[in-house]
């Protein structure tokens, strides 16, 4: 077991070239995951020129898809820990081991959420969507079934190509990926060249072989990293034991990632029941808090990645100062954006639409999303300062307790209860988020302020 000491937790501000150092990872990092927005943006785009069924369609699809594999996803974050740690212990081994069991994980994992796609029409009924809209959605949520286990490979290779300093390949698949996916969507959506026009379904086929190129191009662009670890020996990759203990240390962040979505989710449809002005302004400003809530989770990743290359190397005062450095510039971007909300939300809100009702309820929905962008912005950055540490528990408590037991309470009885509409929907949400971000960062001081061993899986229980 390898122990990082402990020592005081430092209080000054981080310097520039802390700073620097964090948002060298974070910037590409905050790059992909704008990218992977842009190409659910642009088949939202051109799908919506077929009409309002085909638009409902396609993001009542999508979000099957995004809501069934969001806990594999968290899953394979389990890669931050075990390879950022193996990388500052210098572990060649451990590295190896984990970028192999990483891929065999993805393989595994995209079997459940495959046959979860297949219930697709069955969910939607269930959950009473437009009968109009359902069979245009079922045919896109199974046509992104056999984009599953490349996603999830690419979420592998890119966890792995992170922890181990190499963003700028992941940069590039990203841009080529929005690139080719634009050019399919023209062409499968609307026809060309011989093929019929596909409509929706076109839309799900473009998502779905992007989603090859993306596996297949990271791979090819990041071989002089990947492939000395995969052409290795895999035997040890393929034992029971370890594979379960990752699992144990992945499975939570999955179930933390679903806590916080399904809760979001459940808003938007309490959101709903106020009418459509109402909800049109919850996607409006919920976009707008989206985009800028990139820049948190790419620092929360760089936190990730910093602070578990501490723990490898044993070295107690850089976690902290990585930690800290994270949660200044995370937050700090934070405060910058909430400024802007509450200064200018109907201008933020004109850029979406010019309806007079859907305007009025977005402004006063803007200023609250400022507030909660603070709270957001310091519960992603210290979930992946937990996330470097090996912790991956902490942050599924406090979204149970954040979102569950107190956040959507909150939002059924300032909204309804008190009669505050889609205001009080949003202040439950503000409670919530602020309750998970004092957990977390209560945790992650914890954390840090005592011995933290580095986490491994080689023996088939999970250290840390």
């Amino acid at each position: 077991m390898y122990l990082v000491r402990p020592m005081p937790i430092p209080t000054r501000l981080p310097t520039r070239d802390e700073i620097a150092e964090t948002w060298h990872l974070a910037l590409p990092v905050v790059t992909v995951q704008v990218g992977l927005m842009l190409m659910g943006v642009i088949d939202t785009m051109l799908v919506g020129r077929m009409g309002p069924v085909a638009l409902a369609a396609t993001a009542l699809g999508n979000l099957a898809f995004v809501m069934i594999t969001i806990v594999a996803l968290g899953t394979l974050l389990a890669l931050d820990p075990l390879v950022a740690q193996a990388v500052g212990a210098r572990d060649e081994t451990a590295i190896r081991h984990g970028v192999q069991r990483g891929l065999l994980l993805s393989l595994v994992l995209s079997l459940p959420c495959s046959l979860l796609l297949l219930g697709s029409s069955w969910a939607f009924h269930l959950f009473g969507q437009p009968l109009e809209v359902i069979p245009l959605a079922t045919g896109y949520a199974l046509r992104t079934i056999p984009g599953v286990l490349p996603f999830l490979a690419f979420v592998a290779l890119r966890q792995s190509m992170q922890a181990l300093g190499r963003l700028r390949p992941i940069v590039l698949v990203i841009v080529a990926a929005n690139v080719a996916n634009a050019l399919l969507d023209l062409l499968l959506i609307y026809g060309g060249w011989g093929i019929p026009a596909l409509g929706v379904n076109g839309a799900a086929w473009a998502t779905t072989i992007c989603r090859w190129g993306m596996a297949f191009g990271l791979l090819a662009a990041g071989w002089d990293t990947l492939g000395p670890r995969l052409r290795g020996e895999w035997r040890a990759a393929f034992e029971a034991a370890p594979m379960r203990a990752m699992l144990r240390l992945g499975v939570p962040i999955g179930l933390q990632l679903e806590l916080e979505l399904s809760a979001f989710g459940a808003v938007a449809l309490l959101m709903g029941r106020l009418g459509t002005p109402a909800m049109a302004a919850h996607q409006v400003a919920i976009n707008l808090a989206s985009l800028t809530f990139m820049v948190p989770l790419g620092v929360g990743a760089a936190a990730a990645v910093l602070v578990g290359r501490a723990i490898g190397a044993g070295d107690a005062g850089a976690a902290r100062r990585a930690a800290r450095t994270a949660v200044t510039l995370g937050t700090g971007f934070m405060v910058g954006t909430a400024v802007l909300f509450l200064a200018v939300p109907g201008a933020l809100a004109r850029l979406y639409t010019t309806d007079a009702a859907v305007l009025a309820i977005t402004g006063v929905l803007l200023p609250i999303a400022g507030v909660f962008q603070i709270f957001d912005g310091i519960q992603a950055v210290t979930s992946g300062v937990l996330r470097g540490t090996g912790d991956t528990h902490a942050a599924l408590r406090a979204n149970l307790i954040g979102f569950w037991g107190v956040g959507i309470p909150a939002s059924l009885g300032f909204g309804f209860a008190l009669g505050f509409g889609a205001a009080g929907l949003w202040w439950g949400l503000v409670v919530g988020l602020a309750v998970v971000s004092v957990l977390l960062l209560r945790q992650a001081r914890l954390r840090l302020g005592t011995p933290i061993a580095r986490t491994t899986v080689e023996a088939g229980v999970t250290s840390g």
